[in-house]
């Protein structure tokens, strides 16, 4: 019985129930967005001190349900949709938005997107060429797209055995080493925790296969995204759900040193998102700038008329040290 209530909250909460108000009634393809500010005093929560908000909205019909998020450079963003499209925008101190391009993923055989193909839920971008990897759920795939995210270059499915469909790969960063972690939402009701992938190169080309291990959230919801830190740790958002509020979400920092075959890695909760800002985030970014470390966040729709796409701003600051080999266990 829990699972079934639990399973409909699900539904309720992540997608719009039929005969329901959805947005967007009617075709609309406007290049145009805005950015509502976000009413709310700064406040500090663990080491997330929030700094400014908004509320992202355009007339354009395939806005919205973003699952990724990537900063390219100071107040530019793109942001990935589950829906298999991209926006790009830019967002300057004010709040107001410009440069604004929303467009479509391609696929492999070059026909209109489907849902369960480019169902995208994590994104990261070379700084350096501008290529882009897109970790893609429906098909347990992770795509390398070329700076204009127009050509697919090169994909790699996953290794056996297969994650479901709508609990496969929901996060993904690339490590300043080179590697890339990728972890699955709810792959593998393993005691251990849910299942997670690290690969010693590029994730969409061949190579030698990954190294599978597991992640505990230890309570904290399911994994919704991950970012690198400047130190080399990994941040990871959670998803939470219940009933007050519906989302709760919960960031945590992960050390990629205890990473190992089939060994269990553990994190450490560093905030959440204020109560009075919750929504569905799934999208997770980190800049630094002038010394100073940043985490940017956008909620995913769900193209429902009650939720909203936010992006938020936080400063992170006093991030508890690197833990030693003898306190693995104090850390978690």
């Amino acid at each position: 019985m829990r699972r079934l209530l639990f399973a409909a909250l699900i539904f309720l909460a992540l997608g719009p129930l039929p005969g329901a108000a959805v947005r967007f009634p009617t075709d609309n393809f406007t290049q145009a967005a805005t950015a509502r500010p976000l009413v709310f005093a700064p406040e500090t929560a663990g080491s997330m001190r929030f700094v400014r908000g908004w509320h992202l909205v355009s007339p354009h019909n395939r806005f919205g349900g973003f699952s990724a998020l990537a900063r390219t450079g100071p107040g530019a963003f793109v942001l990935i949709g589950d829906n298999g499209y991209w926006t790009r925008l830019m967002l300057d101190a004010g709040g107001a938005v410009s440069h604004v391009r929303i467009g479509a993923l391609p696929t492999p055989d070059g026909r209109p997107p489907r849902k369960a193909m480019v169902d995208s839920e994590a994104l990261f971008i070379d700084p350096e060429s501008g290529k882009s990897w897109i970790a893609l759920e429906g098909i347990n795939q992770i795509w390398r797209l070329d700076a204009d995210l127009a050509t697919i270059e090169s994909h790699r499915k996953l290794p056996a055995p297969r994650w479901p469909a709508n609990s496969g790969p929901e996060a993904m960063a690339r490590l300043a080493d080179g590697r890339t972690v990728v972890f699955s939402e709810d792959a593998d009701d393993d005691p251990r925790g849910r299942e997670a992938l690290i690969y010693a190169g590029d994730p969409a080309a061949p190579g030698p296969a990954p190294i599978r291990f597991f992640y505990d959230s230890d309570g904290r919801g399911l994994v919704s995204d991950a970012a690198p830190l400047p130190d080399g740790r990994i941040l990871l958002v959670h998803r939470r759900l219940g009933f007050d509020p519906v989302f709760t979400t919960t960031v945590a920092i992960a050390d990629p040193a205890d990473i190992a075959k089939d060994e269990v890695v553990h994190a450490r909760t560093i905030g959440r998102v204020p109560v009075p800002l919750a929504e569905n985030y799934e999208g997770a970014a980190v800049s630094v700038e002038g010394g100073r470390t940043w985490l940017w966040l956008i909620a995913d729709d769900n193209f429902n008329v009650w939720q909203r796409s936010l992006l938020l701003q936080f400063e992170l600051v006093d991030l508890p040290p690197r833990h030693g080999p003898d306190s693995k266990k104090a850390a978690r």
